[in-house]
């Protein structure tokens, strides 16, 4: 599981995962949280297309709010484990509502003996920009509003990740570039086996970062760099 993650400048983006139609539009943002907006690519009428999608996925089938309730916030993530048992994905899953989220890094906490959470930047050797693996679905509301959030998808963690935390038990399923394809447009079963082995810890890293990444109103690269 990752609480936040660092978006890439869009130039960035497209020079790692390019699309037929680019309807996204964004800029770098290094403390993006649920609910924000962050760029997706994906399949539509059998071409990739870069859209802006709320990250939190509500499922079709949610019950509107009533009126003066909040909409809601949607899931971040889901484990590799539970896309095809559990009720709210499997449909999604079958229907191939997969996308690629790509970004620089992403951040995870480790609990000192005196109980505060120390962030780590955690990021991949020599790609400055790599894509996560993420299930999407489309939300209409009474109001005939469109949302469409996306979650990220999870697998266990390799050693670096396991040995910042013995909290951290899920990690995002980085994809490898040549997977890209395979994970947009692939069957079912070929996209599953992409979810089978962590990312290769020898080709991560990770640094200690200041505590401002815990507070929203902190955005800029200040956020990534180590601490001494």
């Amino acid at each position: 599981m990752c609480e936040r993650i660092v978006i890439p400048d869009r130039e960035e983006v497209e020079q790692e995962l390019s699309v037929n139609n680019a309807w996204w539009t964004f800029q770098t943002r290094f403390n993006v949280a649920a609910t924000h907006s962050v760029p997706a690519a994906r399949m539509h009428n059998k071409e990739s297309e870069g859209v802006m999608m709320r990250w939190g996925l509500v499922p079709a089938a949610t019950k509107p709010p009533e009126v003066g309730q909040a909409m809601p916030q949607g899931m971040p993530s889901v484990r590799s484990a539970a896309i095809e048992s559990t009720e709210d994905y499997r449909t999604v899953w079958l229907y191939g509502q997969r996308c690629i989220v790509p970004v620089a890094g992403f951040y995870v906490w480790k609990r000192s003996a005196a109980g505060h959470r120390q962030p780590f930047y955690v990021r991949v050797v020599n790609r400055p920009v790599f894509g996560v693996a993420a299930l999407w679905d489309r939300f209409v509301t009474d109001e005939d509003d469109v949302i469409e959030g996306c979650a990220i998808v999870t697998v266990p963690p390799n050693s670096l990740l396991a040995g910042i935390d013995n909290s951290v038990t899920q990690m995002p399923a980085i994809l490898h570039r040549d997977s890209y394809e395979t994970w947009l447009s692939g069957r079912p079963a070929q996209a599953k086996d992409l979810l089978k082995d962590s990312y290769p810890p020898d080709r991560m890293v990770t640094h200690a970062v200041g505590p401002h990444v815990n507070f929203l109103e902190y955005d800029d690269p200040s956020l990534i760099r180590p601490i001494v």
